[in-house]
């Protein structure tokens, strides 16, 4: 028997029982070997490492904790029972347009509830299906939607707190100040929270006001040290990166960071950009706020103009980004105080309610480059909703109106195409005499044009002019929450999701392929055919867009169609065919 080797085994194994041993007295296991540990034993991740942290807490606060060096030096110190660990708890607020949830755990708000906004119809009627395929219980009636929430399916919160070492920070415990926490009566509604550490006593005040989904808030630092202090306030939303999928492979709205100032103006930021370091936000400034935006809605700080502050972005954990601003507190004096206002909008993208707060905030609603023409869309739009009361007749008379504006140069459009189908005779004995002579085909053609005094652009410019307003109007539809879950008559209850049906959809292929076939046909038999199969195309993309989108390309078509057989039949005088 080989001796050596059997030590060796044994070495292992008693090496291996001894690491076994010790991790589990390391996680507050019972040993292998021996009693098991005392029970104030500072054993990480076990029931009394908490213990060991409230008393390290005391210490921090001024308290010495039973046992230490410092209490050594106080009488009675061992008599002095440790410092409970910090219990958080809920606190909610219910206004006339939400209900708020705040974790005294920081302060911070971790849900917040619209009870004025639903979630859409499309989404409703989607997960009830899929409760029936699926034999589950059915989900009820359509739900509140959610900004805030702090689940496994989502983080969002709201955060504020100040950021030098050893003062209350972002997940200090927090203490509650008795009050009512329903906005019955009244029209304000005001809750407090307190938090102390090192002398350094930070106050948090939210006021809720009727009707208005922006929450004022002010922090009071209270000085209560030997020394002068001037603090940093950090104002901070969190959010994760998973973005939520769009039915229909339609595409995703942008969520994600967002900030304006007045050099910078608006600027955003992705999730993945944050992760690289890419195109990050202006940092100092002294206006403007910051923002996380989603489709429809909108989080965003909004500290006191003239107050300077350093605006970042930055990962805080495993998939989690945070959007926030710090500001500096003036010096404050030994038993003296300061505080720094700031307000926190959450809620729909509603300009009225957006523009209480701030008269940038509007931004948020990404428009992009068209913003100079989508703003004057949507007010006149806003303006038409406001007597006719119905957001799909809204789109309807608007387009009418856009008709009417634009007649002058879609006439000339049509007027070109109409002289062009008139030479159609002419210009296909061109093609017949030189279809072997490229050139000469296109110098006889040009010469055509020429002696007819046509423009072979005619038909484009005055398309191309109208390009910027057509499409500035697609963004206002598509971002306008005041079309989400708007009906407009029968099967199209939801204007801001594709027809349930595709009806719409089927229209706009048939009113595009009969466009095609009263436009004159291109000379090239290649072009003809695809011009053909264009409706089709388009339609494809139709299935995915908003209903109201859709809707306004339906009634714009139409009325192009109109417009185009009355220059054939009145302008140009074109007999009627039997």
């Amino acid at each position: 028997m080989d001796i050596k080797r059997i030590l060796l085994w044994a070495v292992f194994l008693f090496s291996m029982l001894t690491i076994w041993n010790n991790w589990n007295v390391y996680n507050g296991k019972a040993p292998l070997f021996g009693a098991p540990p005392p029970a104030g034993a500072n054993l990480p991740n076990s029931p009394n490492a908490s213990a060991s942290a409230g008393a390290t807490a005391a210490a921090s606060a001024g308290t010495p904790a039973a046992g230490s060096p410092a209490a050594a030096s106080v009488p009675n110190a061992t008599a002095t029972p440790t410092e409970a660990p910090f219990k958080s708890e809920d606190v909610t607020i219910t206004t006339d347009v939400f209900k708020a949830t705040f974790d005294t755990a920081g302060a911070k708000l971790k849900r917040l509830e619209l009870l004025q906004y639903q979630e859409t119809k499309a989404e409703w009627l989607g997960d009830l299906i899929m409760d029936k395929i699926r034999g589950t219980e059915d989900k009820g009636p359509p739900k509140d939607v959610v900004i805030f929430d702090n689940t496994p399916e989502l983080t969002y919160l709201a955060q504020s707190g100040l950021a030098d070492p050893g003062m209350p920070a972002l997940d200090s415990g927090f203490t509650v100040r008795p009050g009512a926490r329903t906005l019955d009566n009244g029209d304000t509604l005001q809750l407090v929270f307190d938090a102390e550490k090192n002398g350094v006593k930070l106050t948090k005040t939210f006021t809720f006001k009727r009707g208005q989904y922006a929450i004022d808030l002010k922090h009071e630092v209270t000085n209560n040290t030997a020394a002068a202090i001037a603090p940093t306030l950090d104002l901070r939303l969190v959010r994760d990166g998973t973005l939520p999928k769009n039915p229909r492979f339609a595409p995703n709205p942008y969520i994600g960071p967002a900030a304006y100032t007045d050099a910078e103006h608006f600027q955003k930021q992705t999730f993945a950009e944050i992760k690289e370091n890419k195109s990050p936000l202006a940092k100092q400034s002294n206006d403007g706020w910051v923002a996380l935006i989603e489709h429809f809605f909108v989080s965003a700080y909004v500290p006191a103009q003239n107050t300077p502050r350093e605006n970042y972005t930055r990962p805080v954990g495993d998939n989690l980004y945070a959007v926030g601003s710090t500001l500096r507190f003036p010096s404050i004096a030994p038993n003296a105080s300061a505080t720094v206002d700031a307000t926190l909008y959450s809620g729909p993208q509603e300009m009225e309610a957006m523009n209480r707060v701030s008269s940038t905030l509007y931004l948020s609603r990404d428009y992009g480059r068209t913003a100079v023409v989508a703003k004057p869309i949507f007010w006149v739009m806003d303006q038409i909703h406001k007597v006719i009361g119905n957001w799909g007749w809204t789109i309807i008379v608007f387009t009418i109106l856009m008709k009417i504006v634009f007649f002058p140069l879609s006439a000339a459009s049509f007027r070109s195409m109409a002289k062009t189908k008139q030479l159609a005779p002419k210009m296909q004995s061109i093609r017949e005499r030189f279809k072997d002579d490229p050139q000469k085909m296109n110098q006889a053609t040009m010469e055509l044009y020429k002696t007819e005094k046509i423009n072979p652009l005619g038909g484009c410019l005055p398309m191309v002019v109208q390009m910027p307003v057509f499409i500035a109007l697609y963004y206002v539809l598509q971002l306008s929450v005041e079309t989400r879950n708007a009906p407009w008559i029968g099967w199209v209850q939801d204007l801001s999701t594709p027809d349930p049906y595709s009806i719409l959809p089927a229209i706009m292929a048939v009113a595009m392929f009969l466009q095609t076939k009263l436009s004159p046909a291109p000379p090239d038999p290649t072009q003809a055919k695809v011009m053909m199969f264009m409706p089709l195309v388009f339609s494809v993309m139709f299935f995915m867009f908003p209903s109201g989108v859709v809707l306004y390309y339906v009634v714009n078509t139409v009325l192009s169609i109109a417009q185009q057989q009355l220059v054939n039949k009145k302008l140009l005088g074109e007999p009627k065919k039997a």
